[in-house]
């Protein structure tokens, strides 16, 4: 026993016993944190994993392996520390009054809270991307447009939910009475956030209604582009220079836009000019053999006109029109230059050619010769 009388020792009002306890919870807990989190990490996979996904666990281990590891290691800094003991001399005043103890104990509980939310959040994260890999395998669009929302509403959640248990447990708020005070005050609170309820509605109008969807091709006053994603506030639609344009949901809802992506076909519709030295026969065969090819080419149907219009300026005018089968547009540009290099052909074959602005002048003599 006297061999051990060492352990009572004091420095700083704690034993040698609780200085070698609090080493042994810390260096234990550093070297076995890996091995808990690794545990910890498997367990909540086999709850929410995708095992029809290869990349699933890695994917999971990605998003989790941080937060579970500083919740592992505020745990191990907690309970090493809990074995030892403020020195009395010290006259600190007790953890229910302010001071030293409440904001050490008031803080551990606040990064307790905030790491075990963060990790909920990335939970969140990883059953999007379960969903969205999902989604990827079904021919409907509805459904890719459906996670990326469903998933802020779940991290909107969790937040709303965190910060409640951060008032309530770390900062004493009596929460029911923070609600019913929130009622009072829900009027003012609306007409200061009336944008972002404006928006929160035109996402739900957009959801319920479907003007359109994720991936279609929409036209807004100047923006064309590609529906990326549906949020609460904004759509991000991508231009085709590759830019990202983020336009409020209640624009969407408001003004007229067009849904390209409805479309059964794409018009295309231009004129050609030939010269005026054309004779009425090469018009009449031009015009009967670009009609024959815009009908008979497989990306257009037989809506297709072919006319000769107007005597403009310094050409005469051919009118072509013919709608692609589709709404892609890809498609349309690829037979549009398709059918414009058969017109130069069919041109060049005809014995005429394209005309480009000209003006003639004429110098008439009004001098008379006088007699």
């Amino acid at each position: 026993m006297d061999q051990l009388e060492f352990l009572q020792i004091e420095f700083l009002e704690n034993t040698i016993k609780s200085y070698i306890i609090f080493a042994s919870i810390f260096l234990f807990g550093i070297l076995f944190k890996s091995l808990v989190s690794s545990y910890l990490r498997k367990s909540i996979y086999k709850l929410v994993g995708d095992k029809s996904n290869p990349n699933g666990k890695s994917e999971f281990d990605e998003l989790l392996k941080k937060p579970i590891n500083y919740f592992l290691l505020i745990i191990i800094i907690f309970l090493s520390f809990n074995s030892l003991n403020f020195p009395q001399s010290w006259e600190l005043a007790n953890s229910d009054e302010i001071g030293i103890k409440m904001i050490l104990d008031k803080g551990v509980s606040l990064l307790i809270i905030l790491t075990v939310f963060l990790s909920l959040l990335r939970v969140v994260d990883y059953v999007g991307l379960r969903l969205k890999y999902k989604a990827e395998k079904t021919e409907s669009k509805v459904d890719d447009q459906l996670v990326p929302f469903a998933v802020e509403i779940g991290k909107v959640l969790i937040v709303i939910f965190g910060v409640l248990i951060v008032l309530s447990n770390v900062f004493d708020v009596d929460v029911t009475a923070l609600a019913a005070g929130l009622g009072v005050g829900g009027v003012a609170v609306a007409l200061a956030s009336k944008e972002s309820l404006e928006n929160l509605l035109g996402s739900f109008t957009i959801f319920f209604d479907k003007p359109f969807q994720v991936g279609d091709i929409i036209s807004l006053g100047s923006i064309t582009g590609v529906v990326e994603k549906v949020g609460f506030r904004s759509t991000r639609v991508r231009t085709f220079d590759k830019s990202v344009v983020t336009v409020p949901n209640k624009n969407l809802v408001n003004a007229e836009l067009d849904n390209l992506g409805l479309r059964p076909a794409r018009r295309v519709k231009f004129n050609i000019g030939l010269l005026y030295s054309t004779s009425v026969e090469q018009i009449k065969n031009i015009v009967d053999d670009i009609q024959k090819l815009i009908d008979e080419h497989p990306n257009t149907n037989q809506d297709g006109k072919v006319r000769f219009l107007e005597f403009g300026d310094s050409s005469l005018n051919v009118m072509v029109l013919y709608f692609t089968n589709g709404a892609d547009w890809e498609l349309m540009v690829d037979t549009q230059q398709e059918i414009n290099f058969k017109i130069i052909e069919i041109v060049k074959k005809h014995g005429s050619d394209f005309a480009f602005p000209t003006r003639s002048i004429f110098f008439e003599n009004d001098f008379k010769s006088k007699v």
